[in-house]
């Protein structure tokens, strides 16, 4: 699940929390990466819980339902095509999510209320209605009201948001990058899913792990070397005087240029530049992009870099 995007984010938050600390322990820094990547994946685990849980409240409400118009004898008859949802019922008895909650302690349980007003938000959205109303019953059905369910109303939720920041620090930034997984797990599932489903793996492969640690290493041990061409490279600019957040920028793009090969150069900065719109100020995309494809050329020149520009491994 844990793609080199989440990576590049999670390396400037940590390399800018060791700079700002001044406590400069590389084996520190790389176990604080190493742990924020971890907790990333809960997130991911955490809002696959979550559906789970909005699924049981949905057989609370039934029963309440049920068991009130029993009592009013108002004869309506309680649909059970919410409860019955075979989307849901896969996911909650899938077994990789299950161990995965309960090794982690991941539970939904102090948060009852939140999964409450969160299904009474579902029963009043136009689609699920469309849903109950439909006389088709169908697995696509199950699984699009699900996915229609996420995307429109976790996806997007400051409610939501503003809870899981108390909940762990280091969900800040992850949950935008982590909806993109869920969605796809969602896609994913089939009508032949059972319990042993795969769920995404933490990393894809060993060769992110290593892409983590080999980037983050090469920026901390390259910090002179890096400072010294992004001064040589800003024109009327006092290094000292560039923004901390725009340097730790550059020196990661800096450090991904001329430490992976078969990342095209093009790739890399444009990945930088993204970072920068996003944690910096609102001029620093430009900047990022000027100084990294200056530097680049002028390495080229030099022999000091040599790229495989028709590769594509982000």
């Amino acid at each position: 699940m844990i793609n080199r995007e989440l990576i590049r984010l999670k390396l400037v938050q940590v390399l800018y929390s060791y700079l700002q600390k001044g406590n400069h322990n590389p084996d520190a820094c790389e176990k604080e990466l190493l742990l924020s990547l971890d907790k990333a994946y809960d997130l991911y685990n955490y809002m696959l819980q979550l559906m789970v849980e909005v699924g049981r409240m949905s057989v609370r409400m039934f029963e309440v339902y049920q068991n009130r118009s029993k009592k009013l004898n108002d004869g309506i008859q309680w649909s059970r095509k919410f409860v019955d949802n075979r989307f849901i019922l896969q996911l909650e008895s899938n077994k990789q999510l299950r161990t995965y909650c309960d090794e982690q302690a991941l539970s939904w349980a102090d948060h009852e209320e939140f999964v409450r007003n969160l299904y009474y938000k579902i029963e009043e959205s136009d689609f699920y209605k469309e849903y109950m109303a439909s006389e088709t019953s169908s697995y696509e059905e199950d699984r699009e009201v699900w996915r229609l369910i996420y995307r429109r109303l976790i996806v997007d939720n400051e409610e939501l948001s503003e809870l899981l920041e108390d909940i762990n620090v280091y969900w800040n930034d992850d949950k935008t990058i982590v909806d993109t997984f869920v969605l796809k797990t969602i896609n994913r599932f089939t009508s032949e899913s059972n319990s042993a489903f795969p769920l995404m793996p933490e990393y894809k492969s060993d060769s992110d792990r290593d892409f983590a640690t080999k980037l983050l290493r090469r920026a901390i041990m390259g910090h002179e070397y890096f400072s010294g061409l992004i001064g040589s490279n800003t024109r009327g600019w006092d290094p000292k005087r560039i923004a901390l957040m725009d340097r730790i920028i550059l020196q990661l793009g800096l450090a991904e240029i001329t430490t992976f090969p078969n990342i095209p150069i093009s790739v890399s900065i444009n990945e930088y530049v993204e970072i920068a719109k996003m944690y910096s100020t609102p001029k620093s995309g430009k900047y990022v992009n000027a100084t990294l494809d200056a530097i680049a050329k002028q390495l080229m020149e030099e022999g000091k870099l040599v790229k495989n520009e028709q590769n594509t491994n982000k």
